[in-house]
């Protein structure tokens, strides 16, 4: 797809986590033959500006320059080559100069509050709207969520304990790197074809970055591979849009392996305390949970991660008398935090399902058992979930399927089998909808001449299957096949709007619009053949195959019987006014609603080493209707592989001087699929009366409970209950 002859954009990257650029020298790289241009922090606009995929005004603080003179993480970006070969670039690379003050960097997370090494120093920082953000004192945000008198709920409770848990960074790691080029039209405009989700907002970062309208920049998003949340931030991007802007020709950017780990964004890193209070038959009353997250050296994301990490854990035990959530994220001289699937609700629930399990430990009561008599239900209104109601839930019939797929009732929690110890543990999810009153969607559908129909979407399908969902949506409202329908690509020229795909909205948001687009083509095409015979709208039925009059035999006799092909061709001629049909719907939500899950992992812990492999993974769904079981079921089935990973094998490690050392897929441990047992998926319909015939989101839900239900087997196994993930052999068999 790259125009030929584009211009080859390659980074040279800071070996230090925290430096001062005192200058750089560009001239040897400059004659290298093929080069054309070597670009530092003094030739880029001087607008701050965020990377982060959000809708206006974005959550995230503005606090980068596409260059600049002090660097905050090992790899950020100090130059950009752009060359006529990739030779030329490697040769350019090599040649530049930096002289470095180097700085130490601050790298506990723990400690960067407060602390006297300032990861932003510029003053600069702006945010849209307060945060509680303090800039000086490395703090991206921070706030509180109180419901009922806490201290009063734990006076009253007869037993009251309180644990750390730290969640890793971990990498998103889909296959296909990050990659972007640029090119420019016969008016300036500046075009970029990018691997993304969010390609609305990629729009705006690259007009804030170069200092330019909007209206001067395309985003095109054609067929992608994954991306797990690491593609709702902007990443190359801005580079190639840079230098086409400087060059006027097209350039092409394609990261590394190695530069889509060091350079793109992780999972953040959590440390969250919870302090729970219960009654002795098991009743919870009180949670009090603080989350600290390491937002790294720059806020994309942060301040909205942690919210979820209260906001949809604490829910899930809506019954307690009080409950407290409040958190802060901090700066720090590591790679940089971003979206992951989960979004910060896999942290939390980590932590909270984790304190279930210990207190169910410490009553001697089934953990199962305990969460039925505490959770959720159809119907409740939540308050730490923004006090909407709960219109649809199956949770206990997802617990109640999970234990019945394991057997649950008909094993003991932990058998010794000799050399190894077989033992279950099991935890709780919910996630949500699409962002409430914020997430907005768009469709555009035409009847095609030939009878088939064409869907704009702004939406991103990077592997997830939305482009099949909302054909099967679009057809199922309409009565026609699937197959009639076609789903183009996005481009923010001519699509409809759409936020992005992420927050688990393309079922549930973009699929509402395309459900109510479908009505009104219907309507539509209704109304046209009225006018087409003189006979009222509601006399004109069209059942999928056949647009007709109501009757029957009427249509038969007096000819109004048409196939859709048939109508369709008669749309686009001068007798029937010359058009095809079209429609347009949107959707814009008050409501998020959660889906849940509920997962038991069934795992073996070697005596002498400590290994711990998953054998069994039983999981039930609650995403409302399901609309494609196909797409869900490997929705879940990947989704719990990735947990496991975080739960067993991932993290991101620096070293004592903020080097990245798991920047590869040989020092970074993804499972295989050796690794990750059996997993079997069920489903528990609900139905979600806002959402698309009955449906709620799956996209995110299904990676959260292998954290806390593999942490909860291994205590079960070995009498550890590992607390900081991932789960390593000597944490298992010696505890922490």
């Amino acid at each position: 797809m790259v125009p030929a002859g584009a211009l080859i954009v390659k980074l040279k990257r800071s070996p230090y986590a925290r430096a001062k650029i005192r200058s750089i020298d560009t001239s040897r790289a400059l004659k290298v033959p093929g080069v054309v241009g070597v670009y530092t922090y003094e030739d880029v606009p001087k607008r701050r500006f965020t990377i982060a995929g959000q809708s206006y005004p974005q959550p995230s603080p503005y606090d980068r320059l596409i260059l600049e003179n002090l660097v905050r993480y090992q790899n950020e970006e100090v130059t950009i080559v752009a060359a006529e070969t990739e030779e030329a670039a490697d040769k350019a690379l090599k040649l530049i100069k930096v002289d470095y003050e180097v700085l130490e960097p601050l790298l506990d997370f723990t400690q960067a509050l407060d602390n006297d090494i300032v990861v932003h120093p510029e003053g600069d920082v702006t945010f849209m709207f307060p945060q509680g953000g303090d800039v000086p004192r490395n703090l991206v945000c921070s706030g509180t969520s109180d419901f009922g008198d806490l201290d009063e709920a734990f006076a009253q409770s007869d037993i009251v304990f309180e644990r750390t848990y730290t969640s890793q960074a971990t990498q998103t790691a889909p296959m296909e790197t990050f990659r972007a080029f640029a090119t420019t039209d016969a008016f300036g405009r500046i075009s970029v074809t990018t691997s993304t989700q969010v390609p609305f907002h990629v729009r705006r970062m690259v007009a804030q970055s170069l200092d330019i309208p909007q209206s001067q920049v395309q985003v095109i998003k054609p067929r992608i591979g994954g991306g797990f949340g690491s593609k709702q931030t902007g990443c190359c991007e801005i580079f190639v849009a840079f230098v086409t802007q400087q060059t006027g020709r097209p350039s092409y950017c394609c990261y590394t392996r190695e530069e889509t780990i060091t350079a793109g964004n992780s999972r953040h890193q959590m440390q969250m305390t919870v302090k729970l209070g219960a009654m002795n038959d098991g009743t919870i009353t009180a949670i009090d949970l603080h989350t600290l997250s390491n937002a790294g050296a720059y806020g994309e994301h942060a301040t909205t991660t942690i919210g979820l990490s209260g906001h949809k854990s604490l829910p899930i035990y809506n019954h307690v008398k009080a409950s407290r959530f409040s958190w802060d994220a901090v700066y720090t001289n590591t790679n940089r935090g971003g979206a992951y699937r989960g979004y910060g609700a896999t942290q939390g629930q980590f932590a909270v399902e984790s304190a279930v399990n210990e207190l169910a430990d410490m009553l001697h009561m089934d953990p199962a058992d305990l969460r039925l008599k505490n959770i959720v239900r159809e119907g409740e209104i939540m308050p730490q979930y923004y006090n909407e109601k709960l219109n649809a839930c199956a949770l206990d019939r997802c617990l109640l399927r999970a234990m019945d797929m394991v057997g649950w009732r008909d094993k003991p929690l932990a058998v010794d089998l000799g050399d190894r110890v077989r033992a279950l543990g099991c935890a709780l999810t919910m996630q949500g909808s699409g962002i409430s009153n914020v997430d907005i969607a768009g469709i555009d559908m035409r009847l095609e001449e030939d009878g088939f129909i064409s869907i704009g979407t702004g939406a991103t399908d990077n592997g997830m299957g939305v482009d099949t969902i909302l054909a099967q949506i679009a057809a199922e409202e309409l009565g026609v096949e699937s197959s009639l329908i076609v789903v183009r690509g996005v481009d923010t020229d001519v699509s409809p709007f759409d936020a992005g795909s992420y927050a688990s909205s393309g079922t549930y948001v973009t699929g509402l619009a395309a459900k109510n687009a479908a009505t009104e083509l219907r309507e539509k095409i209704c109304a046209k053949a009225a006018q087409m015979w003189d006979v009222d709208a509601a006399d004109v039925v069209f059942d999928g195959q056949y647009v007709r009059l109501s009757d029957e035999r009427a249509a038969r006799e007096q000819n109004r019987y048409l196939t859709l092909r048939d109508f369709a061709n008669l749309c686009v001629k001068n007798i029937a006014g010359g058009d095809a049909l079209t429609s347009h719907a949107s959707a814009c939500l008050p409501v998020s609603p959660p889906p849940f899950m509920a997962g038991i992992a069934e795992v073996e812990v070697d005596k002498a080493t400590g290994k711990v492999t998953v054998v069994d993974y039983a999981a039930a769904v609650d995403c409302g209707t399901v609309i494609n079981e196909a797409l869900a079921r490997v929705q879940a089935e990947g989704g719990i592989a990735q947990g496991i990973g975080h739960a067993l094998y991932e993290i991101v490690e620096h070293d004592d001087r903020g080097r990245l050392r798991t920047g590869n897929f040989m020092s970074y441990k993804l499972p295989t699929r050796l690794d990750i047992g059996s997993i079997r998926v069920a489903f528990e319909p609900s139905y979600e009366p806002t959402g698309p015939f009955g449906a709620k989101s799956i996209g995110e839900v299904v990676i959260n409970t292998p954290l806390a239900a593999v942490a909860s087997a291994v205590a079960h196994a070995t009498g550890h209950q590992v607390r900081s993930l991932p789960i390593t052999p000597e944490k298992a068999l010696l505890g922490e």
